[in-house]
């Protein structure tokens, strides 16, 4: 059975992916670029991201170093649903699916890495 902080990182996870793909379909919807738009999505997550994992999920304190060595993690991931993204609209014409395919990547890429770097 998987660990109460690792199902209280994927809760977490789940409402910044709704906000991330929300906010990505509603630019996508006002004719923005589905580049621009799933960046726009993954930025606004970011933030709540770093807040909510902070607080809920490691309860450890928010401090540069922490946020600098999230920042790396969400570089890593950035690139990653960027590079999914651009496939899957290249390939079915569909950036959703791209992005939806990076979230269980980016996730436990997100939770190893916070774990055992960002938040220790």
């Amino acid at each position: 059975m998987p660990s109460r902080q690792f199902l209280v990182f994927l809760g977490v996870g789940l409402i910044c992916a709704l906000v991330d793909v929300g906010l990505m379909q509603w630019l996508i919807l006002m004719r923005v670029h589905y580049l621009g738009a799933a960046s726009a999505g993954f930025a606004l997550a970011l933030g709540l991201n770093f807040f909510l994992h902070a607080r809920w999920t490691f309860a450890a304190p928010m401090r540069p170093r922490a946020a600098l060595r999230f920042g790396a993690v969400v570089g890593i991931n950035y690139l990653l649903t960027m590079a999914l993204v651009s496939l899957s609209a290249s390939l079915i014409d569909s950036a959703l699916v791209g992005k939806l395919a990076a979230l269980p990547l980016i996730a436990l890429i997100g939770f190893g890495f916070s774990k055992h770097w960002v938040f220790r």
